[in-house]
């Protein structure tokens, strides 16, 4: 015996079709490839343009001991961990020189840098650390501790060539950069999430949507 439904009962009124909410903005996939393109140079050059500006920047809490993130480096890990050797080398090389028309032209960032790009390379592709949060974390503390090693052997191999007057030490360097070396890796590793994840994120969509 079938049961009449109540007056005004839900069950017997149909359902209003959903809408799909249309975005004005179109998605990548329906971009030009040549657009896209474009819009992938203007994302990594403008991320590293912000790296470079926020260099010298000292915000609160971003400081420890005079120091602060060294941004270029988490950028150069970023690109590098899941690039081949030849492309970290060269984009370590570039942000070196980029970094170097901003401070002293000596030593060198360039040879710092790429070699960090080098390494970094290494380690993604013999994959000895699974890539996340932490394991970038690491990475990055560990080429900081790198990068600043390197520039106080080129300190030190400079000496007094500067003069009497700016005679360096190597002893006094090294107790230096010992200081340097560690503001400057805890507080790059502690950043480098933040700007490691939309970086990554974009660059794996921005492939995806190339191996379509």
């Amino acid at each position: 015996m079938k049961i009449p439904g109540f007056p005004g009962s839900t069950s017997n009124k149909g359902r209003k079709p959903v809408r799909k909410s249309k975005s004005l903005i179109p998605q990548l996939t329906d971009w030009h490839p040549w657009l896209r393109q474009v819009m992938d140079w203007t994302v990594t050059s403008g991320s590293v343009l912000l790296c470079l500006l926020m260099l010298p920047t000292r915000f609160p809490g971003m400081e420890l001991l005079g120091i602060g993130p060294n941004w270029l480096l988490i950028w150069v890990v970023a690109w590098s961990v899941k690039r081949s050797i030849f492309a970290g080398a060269l984009a370590g090389i570039i942000l070196g020189l980029l970094q170097d028309a901003l401070t002293a032209p000596h030593p060198s960032h360039a040879i710092s840098l790429g070699i960090v790009g080098i390494l970094s390379s290494l380690i993604q592709k013999q994959r000895f650390i699974q890539e996340d949060f932490i394991s970038i974390a690491l990475i990055v503390f560990g080429m900081a501790v790198v990068s600043n090693t390197i520039l106080a052997l080129q300190f030190s191999f400079m000496g007094g060539s500067c003069g009497a007057e700016c005679f360096r030490k190597a002893e006094d360097i090294w107790i230096y950069y010992q200081r340097v070396a560690l503001a400057s890796a805890i507080l790059s590793s502690l950043w480098a999430p933040v700007l490691y994840y939309p970086l990554n994120r974009w660059w794996q969509k921005m492939k995806l949507i190339h191996n379509s």
